[in-house]
């Protein structure tokens, strides 16, 4: 765990509730869709959808949506992801599996609590190259579940098939409003060998 980059992703980085103004570019925003796609998912089918809200427009129709704890921390990010999955992602597998035409036909006629799995599974896998690949682009993070998923799926995807897992807020975190770091399991606790 000494790499500098391991030092930056894991043992410095924390989750952050209160934000420097320094706003995030969209360049920075590019580059870090850019490293995210490239994680690895199930058949290749990279599910997750992103919507980067940064207006102040944007933010507003976010605000409703927001477990009360979580208002003032995403209100003041620069950034807020939200993460979520296309339930169509399988109209997507020629381009990204043409290897097997008819992958995104398999996937489609999986029964609906697999698919619904599947989507969960590789979309959430997405969730975290998001929040590695901010690091290591020097954003900080405050992932959070504490929202309403209905009414960010009617507000920001009422046109889409997308459906909301994560939100991410995003920027320059202050240090002065970070909490002591919670304890961990150590390997014993949370894994064995065979």
């Amino acid at each position: 765990m000494n790499d500098p980059l391991l030092q930056q992703i894991f043992v410095e980085a924390r989750t952050h509730n209160g934000w420097l103004s320094e706003p995030v570019d969209d360049a920075t925003l590019h580059s870090l869709y850019d490293a995210l796609r490239l994680g690895p998912t199930a058949a290749n089918s990279v599910p997750a959808r992103i919507v980067f809200v940064k207006s102040p427009e944007a933010k507003e129709r976010l605000r409703p949506c927001l477990a009360p704890l979580n208002v003032d921390k995403t209100m003041s990010a620069p950034a807020t992801a939200i993460i979520a999955y296309d339930t169509r992602f399988h109209e997507k597998m020629p381009k990204l599996f043409p290897a097997r035409p008819t992958m995104g036909e398999a996937l489609a006629a999986m029964p609906p609590d697999q698919r619904d799995f599947f989507l969960l599974q590789n979309a959430s896998l997405q969730a975290g190259y998001l929040i590695l690949a901010a690091r290591a682009l020097g954003l900080d993070c405050g992932p959070m579940a504490g929202f309403d998923r209905e009414k960010i799926d009617a507000t920001f995807f009422a046109d889409l098939p997308w459906k909301s897992i994560l939100l991410v807020n995003l920027g320059h975190g202050d240090p002065t409003k970070l909490y002591p770091r919670n304890p961990r399991l150590d390997f014993d606790e949370a894994c064995r060998i065979e």
